[in-house]
């Protein structure tokens, strides 16, 4: 360990373009938070260049680094595989396209220097500034709503990729996740409060992007992957 404190991952999937922003914003954002920090790109298999783009930014910045799969292995085995590997003592994600306003990175990441276990930015509660459409917004509003019901979370939004987390508890809950892709955001949630973890939700300003959010269709597979959970908590442990 280099006794890093903060290390922020970017899943990415194809977003060569979009990376040509979230890096130097991220650097920017990062170094005003604290001196110790990495910045790793979990690279899911892209065919787009992106892998190269990274490479050349840390030539130029040993502060960042690139984490690759030669094949596509879905966003929660990318989130785990760099969980595993990272250096910080803070572990935090967010979205590529940067949808949640970068203003909230210092209040991710302070939830977990203020003794939050795990911490998730939310565009559900009232205090939160949200532009999506309709047809998005509705099924994330009905899928959050099965979560909390069959699920018995206490939080609003799950889906949220603004998340931050206490590196030890984290690592503890790796090992019982089983969602490999989109469901894996909020399958870290729910196994969070199931073991009696502190979890903060803070509402946060989220502009819709392009490409990277969970489209309306996904939700009922989601719906699929709700019930499967109910099981592996409820059934499958007896």
């Amino acid at each position: 360990m280099n006794n890093v404190e903060v290390t922020a991952i970017l899943p990415v999937y194809n977003d060569r373009t979009s990376l040509e922003n979230a890096i130097p914003r991220s650097m920017e954002a990062l170094s005003r938070i604290t001196d110790s920090f990495e910045l790793v790109v979990a690279e899911d298999g892209s065919t787009d260049g992106s892998a190269e783009y990274v490479q050349e930014q840390a030539r130029r910045d040993p502060r960042i680094r690139l984490v690759h799969s030669d094949e596509r292995q879905g966003r929660g085995r990318a989130l785990t595989r760099v969980m595993r590997e990272a250096e910080g003592e803070i572990l935090c994600y967010y979205d590529v396209d940067l949808a949640t306003d970068m203003t909230h990175l210092s209040e991710l990441i302070q939830s977990i220097r203020d003794g939050y276990d795990l911490a998730t930015g939310s565009r559900l509660l009232p205090e939160s500034r949200v532009m999506r459409s309709g047809t998005r917004e509705i099924p994330s509003r009905v899928y959050n709503w099965l979560v909390r019901v069959v699920l018995g979370s206490t939080l609003h939004d799950h889906q949220c990729g603004f998340k931050s987390f206490h590196r030890e508890k984290v690592l503890s809950l790796l090992g019982s996740v089983r969602a490999t892709h989109w469901f894996w955001d909020t399958e870290i949630l729910v196994r969070a409060q199931a073991q009696g973890l502190r979890v903060r939700e803070f509402p946060v300003h989220w502009q819709e992007g392009k490409g990277t959010t969970v489209r309306a269709k996904d939700v009922f597979s989601m719906g699929k992957a709700i019930f499967g959970l109910w099981w592996q908590l409820h059934v499958e442990k007896n």
